[in-house]
C-alpha cells in the first residue's frame, strides 16, 4: 500500500523543528500542502519544502490563537484536511517547588493549544465530511518524576481525542493520539546518543502518515512509537467485586474484597465508553443491560 496526500492539506503545530518537521517534510514529500506553524522556524521548514517541489506556507501564530492558524490555512489552499497537534515545551519542577506559572504555561500550549486549534478546524471538517486529527501524548502520561504539569497535560490529549473520535465518527472524522519517544530538542539532554541515533523522527512520522490516509480505518487510538516499535495501548478493567447493599457501604466490606477488587489474573475486560463502566454499575445494582441501546439513553421500567 502505497500513501498518497495529493490534494490534502496539513496544519502541523510546532513544526519548526524536531518532530513537526519531520512529519511536515514527510506529508509534502507525499503530496499535501503544509501549514507550517512555529513562533521561530516556520520560514526555513517552508524553504526545505518547496526546495524539495513541495508547497507550504508558513505560519508564526501562536497555538492559543488556532483560528488564525486555520483561517491562514483556508486563505491559501481553500480547505484543511489534517491536523497534526504537534506543539509543545517542557517546564520541568517537582510538584512543590512548580509555580502556577510553570503548570499554565504548559496547559496552554498543549491542550488549550490543541483545543483551540482543532475547535477552529472543526466546522470545515463537518462541512467536507472528512478529517485527520493527530494529537500528541507521551509515555509521560504514566506519571514521571517533576512532569506534574506536563503529564496532567499529555493525560488530557486521551479524552479529548477519544471524545473527537466518537463526535466524529459520523462525518468521516478520525483522531487518534500518539504517545512518541524520538531524538528531538526536547530530548537531547537526557537521551544518550548511542539511543538517540536509532530514535529518528522518522519512525514517528511513518505512523502519522498511516494514520492519516484516506484508507485509514482507526480512530479513537492511542500509539506508543519510538526506533521502530509501535504499539497500541489500552485501558483495562479488572473484573472487580460486587458488593451487596450493606457491603458497598461499608469500608471494611470494601478492604475484604479488596484482592478481587485489583485482581488482573483472572478475568479483565476493557472499557471503550463511558457506557461499559455505567453498565456494570447497573448490572451491580441488579438491572439486565442486555437489551439497552446506551447511545439512545436509559429507560428503566
Amino acid at each position: 500500500m502505497k500513501f498518497n496526500f495529493e490534494g490534502r492539506v496539513a496544519v502541523i503545530t510546532g513544526a519548526g523543528s524536531g518532530l513537526g518537521r519531520q512529519h511536515a517534510l514527510q506529508f509534502a514529500q507525499r503530496g499535501a500542502k503544509v501549514v507550517i506553524n512555529d513562533l521561530a522556524s516556520a520560514d526555513a521548514v517552508v524553504e526545505e519544502i518547496k526546495a524539495l517541489g513541495g508547497e507550504a506556507i508558513a505560519n508564526a501564530d501562536s497555538v492559543e490563537q488556532g483560528d488564525r492558524i486555520i483561517e491562514s490555512a483556508m486563505d491559501h489552499f481553500g480547505r484543511v484536511d489534517i491536523i497534526v497537534n504537534n506543539a509543545g515545551i517542557l517546564r520541568d519542577k517537582s510538584f512543590a517547588k512548580m509555580t502556577e506559572a510553570e503548570w499554565d504555561l504548559v496547559y496552554r500550549v498543549h491542550t488549550l493549544g490543541a483545543f483551540k486549534v482543532t475547535h477552529a478546524a472543526w466546522p470545515h471538517l463537518q462541512a467536507q465530511a472528512y478529517g485527520r486529527i493527530i494529537n500528541t501524548s507521551s509515555c509521560a502520561l504514566y506519571g514521571n518524576f517533576g512532569q506534574m504539569n506536563y503529564a496532567t497535560a499529555k493525560a488530557g490529549m486521551i479524552g479529548f481525542t477519544r471524545t473527537l473520535a466518537v463526535e466524529g465518527a459520523k462525518y468521516g472524522i478520525q483522531a487518534n493520539a500518539i504517545a512518541p519517544i524520538a531524538s528531538t530538542p526536547m530530548l537531547e539532554t537526557i537521551v544518550p546518543t548511542a539511543l538517540s541515533e536509532r530514535m529518528k523522527p522518522e519512525c514517528v512520522s511513518a505512523l502519522v502518515l498511516k494514520l492519516c490516509s484516506e484508507a485509514s480505518e482507526e480512530s479513537g487510538g492511542l500509539f506508543e512509537v519510538g526506533a521502530g516499535w509501535i504499539s497500541k495501548v489500552r485501558f483495562q478493567r479488572s473484573a472487580g467485586a460486587v458488593l451487596d447493599a450493606t457491603g458497598a457501604e461499608s469500608p471494611e466490606a470494601v478492604a475484604e474484597a479488596w484482592k478481587d477488587i485489583v485482581n488482573f489474573e483472572t478475568a479483565v475486560d476493557y472499557p471503550l465508553l463511558p457506557h461499559d463502566s455505567l453498565k456494570q454499575v447497573m448490572k451491580a445494582s441488579g438491572h439486565d443491560t442486555d437489551h439497552i441501546d446506551f447511545a439512545k439513553g436509559i429507560n428503566l421500567k
